[in-house]
């Protein structure tokens, strides 16, 4: 779909008003033309998008213990099933994981494993293009969350945000916002007030200048509120001091504050343990990694307390799983089927989705656990039951969603 002011020299100009005014907050123009807003009358699940970037190990996290093979071919870094946690039959937790388990054990939390994109490509920019994509048999080059959410009607403030240290990725255009009280135009400071200058320098600017300087100081405006009221978690909710903890701890606050979100994105990396994966015990590379991935999840569960999770549907992806066997390093390769999340308080959770293949060598596909279930699928199936998109051949052309039964439907 092409800008909607019809220039490229016109989209190019919004880029580059909006890539000049920010520090902390920056809006990428979205060619949907999408979404920034607040619609009180939406009344779908907060989808928030965890992309697990560097290739997330989903056979360390969700451990498939019932499939010898696994053990076989990771012979140092295969989790005993003496340490496995939340056991669902085939499968057990990484014990890392620990500070989920509550969620897990509760319903909140799910696995889907075996998932991934429809065809194996391990290299992380090309694989994650194609993931953010997600119509790699299209000519379609907008990310499917910008899809979304442009088809929920004129686009404002606050509608789809990309949370964190991240820049805004091909996956949604909308806000990138650093940090909530952070965020402050360059140069703003008693007695020179840019925002209420860009309001008189684009009064007369053309409709789609006018209107994207608008939403910047209107976003601007709403932070400065929201950086005004200051923030607390509620019922305890202790966040890890990392970038994850800070962009799931702000997106909370968003949700919350009754901002209009309908779409949020959040990054967390170094997930390319190529070597010295380690055994699941503290200090060692894949446990802290997935010790901190809890604990950030577990305390953005926590802030927003029973009530408002029923409203939010939180989903991990990567962009491609890891080899079966392990390397000669202690660590594993890139792959291709791998292990999501779904956390929310009307998932169906305790328990892992989707076929197993199986890890023997027939089963296979050149050394990669095979996909059974594609990402899209998945997702699909929570955009149509928890999220209002009846019509998801728009955003993943193609792609009939799952029926896993996963989440319970509005």
């Amino acid at each position: 779909m092409e800008p909607e002011c019809g220039c490229e020299e016109n989209r190019l100009s919004r880029r580059r008003l909006l890539a000049a005014a920010g520090a902390g907050l920056a809006v990428a123009v979205a060619d949907t033309g999408l979404a920034y807003a607040a619609d009180p009358g939406y009344d779908g699940d907060v989808l928030v998008l965890l992309s697990l970037r560097g290739g997330f190990d989903g056979l360390s996290a969700v451990v498939p213990a019932g499939d010898a093979d696994y053990y076989t071919l990771r012979p140092s870094i295969g989790v005993p099933q003496s340490q496995l946690i939340g056991v669902d039959g085939l499968f057990g937790l990484h014990p890392a994981l620990a500070p989920l388990l509550p969620l897990w054990t509760g319903g909140q939390l799910a696995a889907i494993h075996a998932a991934g994109q429809a065809a194996p490509n391990r290299s992380h920019f090309e694989a994650m293009e194609q993931l953010e994509q997600a119509a790699p048999a299209s000519r379609t080059r907008t990310g499917w969350l910008n899809r979304m959410v442009g088809m929920f009607g004129e686009p404002e403030v606050f509608q789809a945000v990309s949370m964190g240290t991240a820049m805004p990725a091909r996956v949604l255009g909308g806000l990138s916002v650093t940090s909530i009280d952070r965020t402050v135009l360059s140069g703003e400071q008693a007695g020179r007030p840019i925002a209420a200058t860009m309001d008189r320098l684009y009064a007369s600017a053309p409709a789609a200048l006018k209107r994207t300087s608008g939403q910047l100081t209107d976003a601007l405006g709403y932070a400065s509120g929201l950086r005004a009221a200051g923030y607390q978690p509620a019922n305890g909710a202790a966040y890890p001091a990392t970038d994850l903890g800070a962009a799931l701890k702000d997106t909370a606050r968003l949700i919350k504050s009754r901002a209009g979100l309908r779409a949020v994105t959040v990054d967390c990396g170094d997930w390319d343990m190529h070597e010295n994966l380690g055994p699941a015990v503290a200090g060692r590379w894949m446990f802290d990694q997935l010790k901190a991935l809890a604990t950030g999840l577990a305390a953005f569960a926590a802030d927003l307390g029973p009530e408002t999770l029923r409203r939010v549907t939180l989903v991990t992806v990567s962009e491609f799983g890891r080899r079966v066997a392990q390397n000669g390093s202690g660590g594993v390769d890139h792959g291709w089927g791998n292990a999501m999340f779904v956390l929310g308080g009307n998932v169906k959770g305790g328990k892992v989705y989707g076929r197993w293949p199986g890890l023997s060598g027939g089963c296979l596909r050149d050394g990669d656990l095979d996909v059974t279930t594609d990402y899209r699928q998945a997702i699909g199936e929570i955009l149509q039951a928890r999220c209002g998109v009846s019509d998801t051949g728009t955003v993943f052309p193609g792609v009939t969603p799952s029926a896993l039964g996963i989440v319970t439907a509005r």
